[in-house]
């Protein structure tokens, strides 16, 4: 084990040293030289694992990805000057050993990151260490000469932008677009990609990709993570979630690649194109909110793909995959009965149970329904008269506002610039967030659709809390006015803390509240004040975005992990309430 990890470490070293600084630390042919060495260190590891495998053939399907790569390389080494000409061998060996590497490296990273969250300790802390991991090594890479294009990265900025990446948040001190080259805008991506899905879920599909099998602990660790039923359906929602992310990431790619053209002063070159297509695709179902543009997506309020394609993207990113999973289901399943029932008109009789909508996507899709056009309806209302929106863009702005502002942290409007009413609208739309088991933070719909019965059921009288014609139980309830209680506390002491460190400026205390809650859901939509925030400020909401994107309910689980419940109760009294 300790064997492995340094090999890992001193593969990433590698990496860091050649392509991470302007010129590399060491002797390039040195480095190479290194990288040569590890490469027959993991095939020394896979040669004595295979010949002490019961099964031959049951390692080599689950090692799958090396055969075609050895293979390659045994080919380049042996055939060129013989079989076929290649004028830079020594090039296409260094890429073949490197791609070789890497794979390596990810393969055992992501099947360590499942390890360590089943290896049976505190779930939580668990979670917490591996997104600190991230932010620290995204935050390092940051650092790298070659990754910015300012005269000195500041660690402060690095962990801030790390952070705000991983977390999926949005909130930047720097110019996404212009602090940062080509090679520090990928690791942002990267950690978008990785914090948007989930560490240890992207390490899942990676390593069922690469053909590692999961234990049944391990099994029973995804579907926490998941909230599925069973374990036999583990694998099928890994695979609906990376298949799914791949085609809602692609297709947007795709539609946004025209919309670039709508702003007369950029000129993107083919390459640009679709990296800034990926990019914003990306961004946008991952609920991050990074923009490769100075102001963000206001240059392009009246561009369609904005409307039609990055809209959409963010609602979808925000619903979680549970609902996505049980609507795809549902149409599945009604378009099998359907052609089944054509071919055979008795099927009707003999079909079987028919797969309904569960309750949670019930919830989720009509709070996100009423949150978007009551979003949009008090948006136009304060901000009738604020030149930002403009008349004939007052509905679109509102909508798209109202959508963006729950989750994903992209504006087509300067957000400084809206009313206070507008602003208080934002702050209760960031409150609230996504859905859970998505990508967007808050308390979830899920939780104020809950409280929000909790108070109905108060008022007519009734004994349990109900929801589409079925009763909420107790320890739902429980959790629902915890989270709310615990989101408005971290808030207001945050908010105080902002106050106390920012003395002297002129931020008002709505502003900084906007700031807070804005780190909190993980939204991104920033009032104008942390780019000017000290360096305590920065701390202060750095903390925040990853409380937001670890969750209030699963940090106090880890903190109170090893509490045992109490095994007695006392006796009843009541006490007078409002």
């Amino acid at each position: 084990m300790a064997a492995t990890v340094l090999a890992i470490m001193a593969v990433i070293a590698t990496f860091v040293l050649l392509f991470g600084f302007d010129e590399p630390l060491l002797p390039a042919k040195f480095l190479y030289t290194v990288q040569i060495c590890l490469f027959f260190i993991f095939l020394a590891e896979k040669l004595f694992r295979f010949f002490n495998a019961e099964s031959k053939l049951h390692f080599l399907r689950f090692n799958w990805f090396e055969i075609p790569l050895l293979f390659l390389l045994l080919v380049d080494f042996m055939g060129a000057g013989r079989w076929f000409v290649l004028e830079h061998r020594a090039l296409a060996l260094q890429v073949a050993i490197a791609v070789y590497l890497i794979l390596q490296v990810v393969s055992k990273v992501c099947f360590g990151m499942i390890q360590f969250a089943s290896s049976g300790r505190n779930p939580s802390v668990g979670l917490l260490s591996l997104f600190v991991l991230l932010i620290s090594a995204g935050a390092g890479l940051l650092m790298l000469p070659r990754a910015h294009t300012l005269d000195k990265m500041t660690v402060t900025d690095a962990f801030f932008t790390a952070t705000s990446a991983a977390c999926v948040t949005g909130l930047t001190v720097l110019d996404t677009g212009m602090d940062f080259s080509i090679i520090g805008q990928s690791i942002i991506l990267i950690l978008i990609q990785l914090g948007g899905l989930g560490i240890v879920i992207f390490g899942a599909v990676l390593a069922m990709m690469l053909g590692q099998a999961l234990s049944v602990r391990e099994s029973a660790t995804m579907q926490d993570l998941l909230s599925t039923n069973t374990l036999s359906r583990i694998r099928a929602i890994i695979g609906f979630i990376f298949v799914g992310t791949m085609i809602f990431e692609g297709v947007g790619a795709l539609l946004l690649m025209p919309m670039w053209d709508d702003n007369p002063l950029v000129v993107l070159s083919a390459r640009d194109l679709w990296f800034y297509s990926i990019f914003h695709s990306i961004s946008a179902f991952c609920n991050a909110g990074f923009s490769l543009f100075s102001k963000n997506l206001i240059d392009y309020q009246r561009s369609a793909g904005v409307y039609t394609v990055i809209a959409p993207l963010i609602v979808l990113g925000g619903l979680g995959f549970e609902v996505i999973y049980n609507i795809c289901h549902v149409a599945l399943d009604k378009v099998i009965r359907r052609i089944r029932r054509r071919r055979n008109p008795d099927y009707m009789l003999s079909g079987g149970m028919r797969v309904r909508l569960k309750m949670q996507t019930k919830v989720v899709l009509t709070v996100t329904g009423i949150l978007i056009i009551s979003g949009t309806l008090l948006l136009m209302l304060y901000e009738y008269a604020n030149p930002e929106f403009s008349g004939e863009q007052l509905f679109w702005n509102s909508l798209f506002q109202s959508i963006s502002s729950r989750t994903a942290g992209f504006n087509t409007v300067d957000v400084w610039q809206m009313s206070e009413g507008g602003k208080l609208v934002v702050i209760v739309l960031m409150v609230i967030g996504g859905s859970p088991g998505s990508t967007g933070g808050g308390i979830k719909t899920t939780t104020f659709a809950v409280v929000l019965m909790v108070i109905i059921a108060t008022l007519h009288k009734s004994r349990q809390v109900e929801l589409f014609g079925r009763s909420v139980p107790l320890q739902v309830v429980r959790r629902a006015v915890s989270l709310t209680v615990l989101f408005a506390g971290v808030i207001f002491l945050a908010t105080m803390m902002l106050a106390l460190t920012e003395q002297g400026k002129e931020h008002t205390l709505l502003d900084l509240a906007f700031e807070v809650t804005s780190a909190l859901g993980t939204v991104g939509l920033s009032s104008g004040v942390t780019p000017a925030l000290t360096i305590a400020g920065k701390w202060i909401i750095i903390c925040t975005m990853l409380i937001g994107r670890i969750g209030l309910l699963t940090l106090l689980a880890g903190l109170t992990f090893n509490i045992k419940p109490a095994s007695y109760e006392y006796p009843p009294e009541p006490i007078m309430i409002g």
